[in-house]
């Protein structure tokens, strides 16, 4: 069963929906947004389970895939082109090799079409173990995950899924002033679906740009032939000085790069 995604519209032209990654939200790619909306009607959209999209026990490319063909459809979009950084990036891959008719153009950024090894483990232990009852501050949540996550700025992008309940919403039985925004024992119990490859029986056809960033190992030489197996036209761009965050390390090389495969006859 498909889920209403949150969704925010801006820009005038031709329509590209933006799709963020694990633990994300769609402010996650609001740079590229602000780049390209002046050129492209920019769909960004929380994936399910994430942002201000609903909750719902399943959580799969299928299903995610599945989703984003029914907002196309609420949209009014018979075909649009995509742009999903990591999670995103398979969630949009699955939607190219699901109903390839529907998409225009594809840009993969900084993840391939195969199974990755678990390696959020550390991060969902300290996300999961954080005790929210005894929170009094967003500093207090912040020491508590510094045992489990080192980088200040990784902390800062995970913490921004907290969120504080109202006064209104506190119980005798729910006290805890935080919680968490996203589905987090739904992501933590489909984490093995979200590191899986996306599903296709056929290849996609159609124009694609894979991104990558020159310090990451999500795209490695060994990728390329499952890559092309599934994308056969697909082209691989490299920015330099970059880690898998790419699109925040340098934005606008990263929506020049969009911008110029996107305008390619």
């Amino acid at each position: 069963m498909t889920v209403a995604l949150n969704y925010r519209v801006s820009g005038e032209g031709e329509p590209l929906i933006l799709l963020h990654g694990l633990f994300g939200s769609l402010e996650n790619l609001g740079g590229v947004a602000q780049r390209l909306q002046d050129e492209y009607q920019i769909h960004a959209l929380d994936h399910r389970n994430h942002g201000r999209s609903p909750h719902t026990d399943q959580m799969d490319y299928p299903a995610m895939a599945a989703d984003i063909l029914a907002y196309m459809d609420q949209a009014g979009l018979e075909r649009a082109s995509l742009l999903g950084h990591s999670m995103g990036g398979k969630a949009a891959m699955q939607v190219a090799l699901s109903a390839p008719e529907r998409v225009e153009r594809l840009i993969v950024a900084d993840i391939a079409p195969v199974s990755y090894p678990p390696h959020h483990d550390v991060i969902l232990e300290g996300m999961t173990g954080l005790d929210l009852a005894s929170l009094a501050s967003r500093q207090d949540a912040d020491r508590a995950l510094a045992r489990y996550v080192e980088t200040p700025a990784v902390r800062q992008f995970l913490l921004k899924n907290l969120q504080r309940v109202p006064e209104e919403e506190r119980t005798e039985a729910a006290p805890a002033a935080f919680r968490w925004r996203i589905n987090l024992p739904v992501i933590e119990a489909s984490y093995n679906n979200l590191a899986a490859a996306p599903e296709g029986e056929g290849p996609f056809t159609g124009p694609v740009l894979f991104l990558k960033g020159s310090e990451s190992a999500y795209i490695q030489d060994k990728h390329r032939e499952a890559v092309m197996s599934l994308f056969p036209a697909a082209q691989l761009r490299i920015i330099s000085g970059t880690d898998h965050w790419l699109h925040a390390e340098k934005p606008d090389t990263f929506a020049a790069l969009c911008r110029q495969f996107l305008a390619e006859q």
